[in-house]
C-alpha cells in the first residue's frame, strides 16, 4: 500500500473525500511489467505466418492482439498454452486502455458458459471485483485469495467501520454472496494481515471451510502443497456433492 503522509490524509479527507482519488491513493503499487500486447497483422495474399507490431507502432486489425512475454518473465507460455489465449483491449470510463486476457480450458472451448459453471477466483486487490460481482450474481463458486476487507483497514488497521468513501468495501458486500466462498490465506501475510481473511470467513454466511496456510505471506501461498489440495477437494468434491 502507499503511505499517506498527514498533509495527503488532510488533502484527502477534508476537501472534500472524493472515492476515485482516494481509491488512487490506497491501490497497490503494480510490479514492473514483464509482458506486452502487440497486434498480429493480416498475412495479406499469399498466406504465411503473422507478423506483429509492437502496441505503440503499426496498427493490427482491431481485437486481433497476442501477449508477448520479456526476457524477465519468470516463465514462458508454450505455444499450445498461447494457442488457448484470446488476448482484447477495452476502455475504461476514463478512457484508459485495459488489456485482458480470456483463457479457454483447451483451445476448443465452447463460449456461453451458464454462470452455474463459472467459479470466480480473486487475488488480493483482485477479490475487490470477486466479491462485488459475486455479490449481485450467483456462481458456482467463489474463491478469495489473500482478501482484504476493505482499502481503509489495510491503510489504517485500527479502522472499526466502512466509510462511504472506501472503494473497497469486501466487508459489507461479502455477507450478500450467496454462492459457497472458499476463503484463502497466510498467517504471515505481510501485506494485508491475516485477520482480513478471519474477519470475511465470520461475515461470510456461504463460506465453506477455509485454508488458513501456516507460515505463509502474501505472495507465496501457491508453493504449499494444502493450497492446490484444498483447491481440489473444493471444486471436485464438495461442489461436486452439492450439486447432486
Amino acid at each position: 500500500m502507499n503511505g499517506l503522509s498527514v498533509s495527503e490524509l488532510c488533502c484527502l479527507f477534508c476537501c472534500p473525500p472524493c472515492p476515485s482519488r482516494i481509491a488512487a491513493k490506497l491501490a497497490f503499487l503494480p510490479p514492473e511489467s514483464t509482458y506486452t500486447i502487440v497486434p498480429e497483422l493480416d498475412p495479406g495474399p499469399g498466406g504465411g505466418g503473422s507478423s506483429a507490431a509492437i502496441l505503440h507502432g503499426g496498427a493490427g486489425a482491431p481485437g486481433h492482439w497476442k501477449l508477448h512475454l520479456t526476457d524477465r518473465a519468470d516463465f514462458q507460455y508454450t505455444q499450445r498454452e498461447l494457442d488457448t489465449m484470446e488476448v482484447f483491449l477495452t476502455k475504461s470510463n476514463r478512457g484508459n486502455r485495459i488489456s485482458c486476457m480470456y483463457v479457454r480450458c483447451a483451445p476448443g472451448a465452447r463460449y456461453g458458459i451458464s454462470p452455474e459453471n463459472i467459479i470466480l477466483y480473486g487475488q488480493s486487490i483482485g477479490t475487490v471485483p470477486t466479491v462485488d460481482l459475486a455479490s449481485r450474481y450467483e456462481c458456482a463458486a467463489v474463491v478469495l485469495h489473500s482478501p482484504l476487507t476493505s482499502g481503509m483497514r489495510v491503510a489504517f488497521p485500527d479502522t472499526k467501520k466502512t466509510y462511504c468513501f472506501d472503494a473497497f468495501p469486501n466487508i459489507e458486500k461479502v455477507a450478500k454472496i450467496t454462492s459457497p466462498v472458499l476463503i484463502i490465506h497466510g498467517t504471515e501475510d505481510e501485506v494485508i494481515d491475516f485477520s482480513h481473511g478471519l474477519a470475511l470467513y465470520e461475515r461470510c454466511p456461504k463460506a465453506v471451510e477455509p485454508l488458513w496456510v501456516e507460515g505463509a505471506g502474501h505472495n507465496d501461498i501457491e508453493l504449499y502443497s494444502q493450497y492446490l489440495e484444498r483447491l481440489r477437494r473444493f471444486i471436485s468434491q464438495e461442489l461436486t456433492s452439492q450439486r447432486n
